[in-house]
């Protein structure tokens, strides 16, 4: 066997110029992985583990789609591996879904606890600056 078959790559379809499917297998495995960390993490309410893992998901998913994009482009990739990654994908949206209900919950409870205290920002909720209330405009 030459080097080329024990690396994997002359055994899955793209031959030597393609992503072998041990690498494809490879940068999928590592997003369910992180998924499922940050799903405990999640769960655990561990902000400091959510935040990392978070992170490892993003450099991982991002691995993923770059392997799988240069896959396509040389030979294809495995339906069932297109099928996980679009899974895992669809697992990130409903994540992603699920922290921004609960921040929007969030954001309604401290409104009712603290009426007053959106008034006193310096930034609107769009990121514009807002006029100070105690000084007229300045005109020319």
């Amino acid at each position: 066997m030459g080097q080329a078959m024990r690396r994997g790559d002359a055994a899955t379809p793209g031959g030597a110029t393609g992503v072998s499917g041990v690498e494809l297998e490879g940068a999928l495995q590592s997003v369910e992985r992180h998924l499922d960390d940050l799903q405990q993490a999640l769960s655990a309410r561990d902000m400091p583990r959510v935040e990392g893992y978070a992170g490892e998901l993003q450099r991982a998913l991002a691995h993923a789609v770059e392997r799988f994009t240069q896959g396509a482009r040389r030979g294809g990739t495995p339906l069932a591996l297109r099928r996980r990654l679009g899974l895992a994908g669809a697992q990130v949206a409903a994540q992603r879904d699920a922290l921004a209900r609960a921040t929007a919950a969030l954001d309604r409870a401290i409104d009712l606890l603290m009426p007053g205290h959106r008034e006193a920002a310096l930034y609107s909720p769009s990121g514009m600056q807002q006029p100070s209330r105690g000084h007229a405009p300045l005109e020319a």
